[in-house]
């Protein structure tokens, strides 16, 4: 089967699309971006190529009639004991370069200590491992520096306690392991992963009556398919860093302008709010960009400003828009510049400002500046597209339909489940267009 990849490597997430010969997207994948940007590239592209697996054993079990209306569940369920193999390969191999790290000359006289902490901490680690992916568990983050770091950091900090061993040593330890673990993709055994994540479905009691079934067939159609990897397109923030040849790279602008028109053809107006940068882009009937602004070098009306306000509020930036809509009251955030707003932010606090007011404020904010880059791209026309991170706060899409409609009207406006993968997309499909369409 003929494969076109494109990836985008934004400023925090790096995405990929797969999409076939028929311009169906089969495969998606996403992690977060590093300073080794060839990597991350290499893994979400993998990530891309795995959910592509998942996608063929989908259809090859589709025609199963014993499993109508259980497959969305089987193969939920495959996915969560699959990434739990993967969670151990890395976590196996963060522990190895922990090791390492900790035997030079920087702990003389320390390394047996540390190398008993190492044991003890590892241990618990793998010991919560089925646990961290246990049926209906919710975890902040799906990336492996997010689940390991935070797993590693509480126990190390306790072991270290009752060891007598500085925290700082186990710290240095993990704080330079990390880097280079995630600097390097997962091993590739991707069909031995996904047997071992298929037993350990089947060994799960509330799946006992998936054991019925032949899954070694349909699983080894699925895998064994080959997925040539025809063309492959580069885009985003950090695209020249890209290990491409320029005839592969692609501007973020044409490619999120595709990309919300593949989503949504009637689309004109398109705004995306990324990590990095604010792009609010024209295009035409065809996707054809036509106009477009961008944010000048600032961040307060990015995703990172929303990230620098949950460091100052001690939060995950997924907890922000769930609070922002608790508010009983949007309060005036008066400072444009992102370092200004939090120092705004902290005297509000102590004023005794409700954190749910402040934090609808600080939404509003976002979207004004949204807006005025808007303006300056020649408005908003129907259809409207909001894609990009921050389309995923509840609390910032509010604000944009309601400002959309004071300022422009009733029109339709679309926010896609995927829209983070829109210039992946606008990618992908430039990849199937270079091959396809000669």
């Amino acid at each position: 089967m003929k494969c076109f990849i494109g990836i985008d490597l934004g400023s925090t997430t790096t995405k990929a699309i797969l999409m076939d010969e028929n311009r169906t997207v089969i495969g998606r994948g996403i992690t977060n971006s590093r300073s080794n940007y060839d990597t991350a590239a290499a893994v979400s592209k993998q990530e891309a190529f795995i959910d592509a697996r998942f996608t063929l054993l989908r259809r090859e079990l589709s025609s199963n009639p014993g499993l109508a209306g259980r497959l969305d569940s089987f193969l939920q369920d495959l996915e969560r004991n699959f990434r739990r193999e993967q969670f151990l390969e890395q976590l196996a191999d963060l522990e190895q370069t922990c090791r390492r790290n900790a035997s030079g000359a920087r702990f003389a006289g320390l390394e047996q200590a540390v190398g008993t902490a190492l044991d003890e901490i590892f241990a618990q680690v793998r010991s919560e491992a089925t646990a961290l992916f246990a049926p209906g568990v919710r975890r902040k983050s799906d990336f492996f520096r997010d689940i390991a770091g935070a797993k590693y950091l509480t126990i190390a900090e306790d072991v270290a306690r009752r060891m007598g061993l500085p925290y700082e040593v186990v710290l240095n330890v993990y704080d330079k392991a990390i880097i280079e673990v995630e600097n390097r993709p997962p091993a590739s055994d991707l069909k031995g992963k996904m047997r071992r994540g298929l037993d350990g479905l089947l060994a799960e009691p509330h799946n006992s009556e998936f054991r019925q079934f032949d899954f070694k067939q349909p699983l080894d159609r699925a895998l064994d398919l080959e997925l040539e990897e025809t063309y492959v397109i580069g885009t985003g923030y950090g695209r020249v860093r890209l290990p491409f040849s320029k005839e592969h790279i692609r501007s973020e602008i044409l490619c999120h302008g595709l990309g919300a028109h593949v989503m949504f053809p009637d689309t004109r107006t398109v705004l995306d709010i990324g990590g990095q940068d604010t792009k609010a882009i024209q295009v035409d009937q065809e996707g054809i960009v036509q106009n477009f602004q961008m944010n000048d070098r600032c961040a307060a009306g990015c995703g990172r400003y929303l990230g620098y306000i949950a460091d100052e509020m001690k939060m995950g930036l997924h907890e922000l828009g769930p609070l922002a809509m608790q508010a009983k009251k949007t309060v005036r955030i008066n400072s444009t510049c992102t370092v200004f707003a939090g120092a705004e932010l902290r005297d509000r606090l102590a004023l005794g400002e409700d954190r749910a007011d402040i934090l609808a404020g600080l939404h509003r904010s976002i979207i004004l500046r949204a807006m005025s880059i808007l303006a300056r791209s020649g408005g908003v026309f129907d259809q409207f597209t909001f894609t990009g991170g921050v389309a995923k706060n509840e609390a910032a899409t509010r604000e944009l339909r309601k400002l959309i409609n004071e300022n422009y009207g009733d029109m339709t406006i679309n926010i896609d489940p995927d829209s983070i993968y829109t210039g992946s997309l606008g990618a992908a499909t430039f990849a199937h267009r270079a091959v396809m369409e000669q």
